[in-house]
């Protein structure tokens, strides 16, 4: 029994020629400065792992929220325009062709459209079943399972260290 080839062009997204309605519009619900007109790109060739997609933000406009990933790691790569990326409470210029990677080690990082045109970038990394974020310019924490991201107050989680498990014999 032969496999049936598969059409090529299930493997190829024609990002010049994507509908408005293909076109997501991303805000986070505790940041409402953040909008960012979003293509999952691997999604749409069926990637599982691994997942990019294309940003674009409008002028005055910000990406996300301050963050940082304990288990994801993440990258942009700048196309057009000109952004402003923050790491750990410290700004850098962003211009076409230059990248930017997070490693989990705990950088804070955020992404800012200063400018007066569209930023536009790829972003990508690991797609993993759970993760946890650190938010510090809010106080919580976020913990993303089962489809959905989950908030909690910095201050009103309770935190166990691996000792407080054991007890002691005798």
């Amino acid at each position: 029994m032969s496999k049936k080839k598969p059409n090529i062009e299930q493997y190829v997204v024609r990002s010049a020629s994507l509908r408005d309605d293909e076109i997501l519009a991303f805000t986070h619900p505790l940041n409402p400065n953040s909008a960012i007109s979003f293509v999952p790109l691997s999604d749409r060739v069926g990637m599982e792992r691994a997942q990019l997609g294309l940003g674009r933000i409008a002028p005055g406009r910000e990406s996300f929220i301050p963050h940082a990933h304990t288990a994801q790691e993440e990258f942009i790569f700048i196309l057009e325009g000109v952004g402003e990326m923050e790491i750990d409470g410290d700004c850098l210029v962003l211009q076409k062709g230059d990248y930017v990677g997070f490693p989990i080690d705990g950088a804070v990082h955020q992404l800012y459209n200063r400018g007066s045109k569209d930023l536009v970038y790829l972003m990508g990394g690991e797609r993993t079943a759970t993760d946890m974020s650190h938010f510090p310019t809010i106080k919580k924490i976020g913990m993303w399972a089962e489809g959905s991201m989950r908030y909690v107050d910095e201050d009103a989680a309770q935190q166990f260290e691996p000792d407080d498990f054991v007890e002691p014999k005798g």
